[in-house]
């Protein structure tokens, strides 16, 4: 018993892990801003499959990572990664019981949401201006949503994670 549990920790927080390395490659030139969020799309799988294990602050530690990966400002993203984390949390029931292509929208709203949250956390510091295009990565998202939701359903089905 105890050994499942460590190695199901060990696979979520590696699907974080891979999830940041992920969003933090580097794309060239204006391909950066269709992006899609991948954290974002794990984080979500995982507080919808399994809330009691992975929450808000989960969802701020993988923040504050990606800030210190990317150099930013520390805590904008792991604080708008925690508002928008707590939405999923918070309807978690009504999410999961979705169609996959209902919850594919949803994830487009919350990663756009998350776009315009982050650039407003930005812009209280520092003189930052908003790129409309980077709302394209939330359609990015709606694209892979289903995708991902089943490749982590299947993982977890695998190593029996509960």
């Amino acid at each position: 018993m105890a050994r499942n549990d460590w190695s199901s920790r060990l696979v979520i927080w590696g699907s974080f892990l891979l999830a940041l390395i992920v969003q933090t490659i580097p794309w060239p030139g204006t391909l950066d801003l269709l992006r899609p969020s991948w954290l974002l799309l794990v984080i979500c799988y995982w507080v919808m499959a399994l809330p009691h294990r992975v929450n808000v602050g989960t969802a701020f530690i993988m923040g504050l990572l990606w800030d210190l990966l990317l150099g930013s400002t520390l805590g904008i993203r792991g604080m708008m990664m925690s508002i928008v984390i707590y939405l999923v949390a918070v309807n978690f029931l009504l999410l999961r019981n979705m169609a996959l292509w209902q919850q594919a929208i949803v994830i487009a709203l919350l990663a756009m949401g998350l776009e315009v949250l982050i650039f407003c956390g930005e812009f209280l510091i520092q003189d930052v201006t908003f790129n409309p295009l980077s709302l394209w990565s939330g359609v990015i998202s709606c694209i892979l949503w289903p995708w991902m939701f089943l490749l982590l359903r299947r993982i977890r089905r695998h190593w029996n994670i509960k």
